[in-house]
């Protein structure tokens, strides 16, 4: 079976904060998971260098886009892999490979007469003296009343126009904007109705997506589909590439979303082999990301793909989480009420941060990350839990068997247990429940540490060792069956445990190794101090705005 994984893809424009790892993260479980299983997997995402937001910190700066954008896709590339995410490829859109691909569909929905031209009313600044990119306007949203941009409430997640907010202003001067007219072609998302109405209602009957999703699909449905401007008048970005209209760009909504191809033809490419298995009716799709990405990943992605042929190859399954809050307050990168990713990772073992992030994903609500819980997380899971359960064995093994491991029968009802717990699991994880199949692995690390409790190992191995052999046998195979069950949640620590273990390579199968001489044995977690909550919460006041 061929897996194909993408991760939303964080603009460029700033630093990532854990609410781009809480949304982002059930990719990497994903994949680490399906390779566990044996199957053909391509996990992609990349840094969006296109588009506003890059020239919005650009002009800020007084520096190039470029080097904007080539600042931050270095920072996201680093933090991602000291969290421990497995990319196949993590590239960009400000490639030659994704530009080409980009304009090959453009040029294909053209052919296929899903794109037309239309001359349109755009807004267009008088003291700057050019077309405003819809993220360039700022106004109320005529929906709900919000502050938004010109392209979408966060709030309410309608996709906006520039010219429907109220009371608009242009976001370099502040002024506002005059109406002026322009010709940009557009694609015909109408035509798409009756396809998506029934991929939406399929998708619902076979539970594949998350509510949030649904919701917001069938909204949009019920409203009608529009057709929608797919060139603009960006400062950077994909050169349309049709004779007379060079200086405009691919719409970002376009050419963003056609980065999960580009990202696996390029992948393809640089590994001299071909991507065709993940873009047909067999392979099983799933796309990560926040709730305010839905539409373009259930309405806008399967229709370009419907358009060039490819509606075979629409998402399968829709991971969309809700948003993380911090300190119960909702996170505001421009207020700098946020959690960094490249600060918070100097300080704390990533595990923790997936581990958290993980137990208490916005899934289906809104989600708070305190710091108080993090630590006491840490503490009483991480540490107490599941760190003193591994501790506690192999140290005894280490000092009551010279850190050979006794070869010795397995208790029966746990072997059982262990054997049913890999496929409850992993059902979990296919339905994109990460949550849900952590707690199922606490809770059997919780009844693993009750076992070694009521078995009293420190009394057998004086009282009766045959006992205290078999005791300690099944904590041995617990612990190795754990550390693959938690391997995709828990990538370090299941690294640390297997080198301690001599494991071989982890697989998603009750497993029973001749494990031998222990090495090395180390704790896999520090214990945090909870002075630190009040270190943490008064350093994140005092850096707010």
């Amino acid at each position: 079976m061929s897996i194909f994984i993408g991760g939303a893809w964080p603009y460029a424009n700033g630093s990532l904060h854990l609410g781009h790892i809480a949304a982002l993260l059930p990719g990497d479980i994903l994949a680490r998971y399906y390779r566990l299983k044996g199957e053909k997997v391509l996990y992609v995402s990349g840094s969006d260098c296109n588009g506003t937001p890059i020239s919005i910190r650009a002009n800020a700066e007084g520096v190039s886009v470029q080097e904007i954008a080539d600042r931050y896709h270095a920072e996201f590339a680093d933090c991602f892999l000291k969290l421990g995410f497995t990319y196949d490829l993590y590239t960009r859109t400000d490639g030659a490979f994704h530009h080409q691909v980009v304009q090959d569909v453009f040029l294909t929905l053209l052919d296929n007469g899903y794109l037309f031209k239309n001359e349109v009313e755009q807004a267009y600044c008088e003291t700057d003296e050019r077309f405003l990119p819809d993220r360039f306007v700022e106004g109320t949203c005529p929906n709900c009343g919000s502050r938004a941009r010109g392209d979408q409430c966060d709030v309410c997640g309608s996709i906006l126009d520039p010219l429907d907010l109220i009371d608009p202003t242009c976001k370099l001067c502040g002024n506002t904007p005059v109406v002026r007219k322009t010709e940009h072609f557009y694609f015909k998302l109408s035509a798409f109705q009756e396809l998506l109405a029934s991929y939406v209602a399929e998708a619902k009957q076979a539970g594949r997506w998350r509510e949030n999703a649904i919701h917001q699909s069938e909204r949009y449905l019920q409203e009608g589909l529009h057709d929608r401007a797919a060139s603009r008048d960006l400062p950077n970005g994909v050169n349309i590439p049709v004779a007379g209209y060079e200086d405009k760009k691919v719409y970002v909504w376009i050419e963003a979303v056609t980065g999960y191809l580009s990202a696996s033809h390029e992948w393809a490419e640089q590994c001299g082999l071909s991507d065709t298995d993940f873009w047909n009716g067999e392979t099983v799709s799933y796309y990560v990301h926040g709730k305010d990405n839905i539409p373009f990943h259930t309405i806008i992605w399967p229709a370009i793909l419907a358009g060039i042929g490819k509606a075979d190859a629409i998402p399968t399954h829709i991971v969309s989480n809700e948003y993380l809050t911090l300190e119960k307050q909702k996170l505001s990168t421009s207020r700098n009420w946020a959690v960094w990713v490249p600060d918070v990772l100097e300080r704390y073992h990533p595990d923790s941060l997936r581990y958290f992030l993980t137990a208490n994903a916005p899934e289906n609500r809104d989600a708070d990350f305190s710091w108080r819980e993090f630590i006491y997380s840490h503490n009483s899971e991480l540490l107490g839990a599941y760190g003193n359960f591994v501790n506690r064995t192999l140290k005894f093994v280490e000092k009551s068997y010279d850190g050979i491991v006794p070869n010795a029968e397995i208790h029966p009802s746990i072997q059982h247990a262990i054997t049913d717990l890999y496929p409850a699991v992993g059902s979990l994880i296919e339905r994109g429940n990460c949550k849900e199949a952590l707690e199922a692995i606490f809770h059997f690390v919780r009844q693993a540490n009750k076992y070694f409790d009521d078995q009293q190992p420190w009394k057998q191995v004086k009282e009766d060792p045959e006992a205290c052999d078999r005791t300690m046998a099944t904590c041995v195979y617990i612990i190795a069956n754990l550390t693959q069950l938690l391997s995709p949640f828990l990538p370090f620590a299941s690294e640390a445990v297997k080198q301690m273990l001599n494991l071989p390579s982890f697989i998603w199968n009750e497993t029973n190794p001749k494990v031998g001489k222990l090495q090395s044995i180390s704790p896999l977690f520090e214990r945090i101090p909870v002075e630190r909550i009040e270190e943490e919460v008064l350093k994140l006041q005092q850096n707010a705005r």
